[in-house]
């Protein structure tokens, strides 16, 4: 029985009752029942049919297999790679954060499970269903949308679900994390990402490059956005202004 003792604290925890309260309903002492989760000793089959009776699992499924692991979804899909996500108690997809301290990590472990039940979760009101993520973007490529603004996002499941001018989280193998608009080119196998701010280039990302794709669904966002829009506009005019007389000095001269 390696997975029971495993198990059984993992379901008493997962139903939030306590060890003298498991031990009450088992009729026995609270301290056989530890020494069952610390694998001290071993129950009976009555007991072992009476506790999966009470979590409401196979009998089989107690003693053989890891059910923590059962708290996880796999999504897969023919495009991109195996997808890990955490679910709730109602058996809802929670919604992962992604910040920059965790993103050279969620490159290398994202279809880790463990690694997915450690990330922070977050709660978004009347949200449609789905398995989505949030992610924290970085940078002022994507302005007004500033840095530090978490962008709750979509799985996609194909590259072919994509809408042209849309915007995404791409996770690629060479850059990482990107949030951008994106068209697919679908002739030369790639996506064609840029940004709202005409300062950064597009570029090409390949197919074969691509390995998740998040759509966009919300953002939180942490400052004053039209504050932030006006002091672009203002931005922009002392610009204009500059070029201006740039141009009326060389005619003058």
């Amino acid at each position: 029985m390696s997975q029971f003792h495993s198990n059984l604290k993992f379901l008493r925890n997962k139903k939030g009752i306590s060890q003298q309260e498991l031990s009450d309903q088992l009729q026995m002492g609270r301290s056989t029942l530890a020494e069952y989760e610390r694998g001290k000793a071993e129950p009976n089959m009555g007991t072992l049919i009476r506790l999966a009776e009470i979590f409401q699992v196979s009998l089989d499924d107690l003693v053989r297999k890891n059910l923590e692991h059962h708290e996880y979804e796999i999504i897969r899909n023919k495009d991109l790679r195996v997808l890990a996500i955490t679910v709730d108690r109602d058996n809802r997809s929670n919604i992962e954060l992604v910040d920059t301290k965790a993103e050279a990590g969620y490159l290398e472990s994202a279809q880790d499970p463990e690694y997915i039940r450690d990330l922070p979760k977050i709660w978004f009101p009347n949200i449609p269903e789905g398995t989505y993520r949030g992610f924290e973007i970085q940078g002022d490529s994507m302005l007004p949308m500033e840095t530090g603004t978490i962008v709750i996002c979509s799985f996609i499941e194909k590259i072919s679900y994509i809408k042209p001018g849309r915007t995404y989280v791409i996770v690629t193998r060479g850059e990482g994390l990107v949030y951008k608009r994106v068209q697919v080119n679908t002739a030369q196998k790639s996506l064609l990402l840029f940004s709202d701010n005409e300062l950064f280039a597009p570029y090409i990302v390949p197919f074969t490059d691509i390995k998740e794709i998040w759509e966009y669904f919300a953002h939180l966002s942490f400052s004053d956005s039209r504050q932030l829009i006006n002091n672009m506009i203002d931005e922009k005019l002392s610009d204009i202004q500059q070029k201006v007389q740039a141009i009326h000095a060389k005619v003058i001269a």
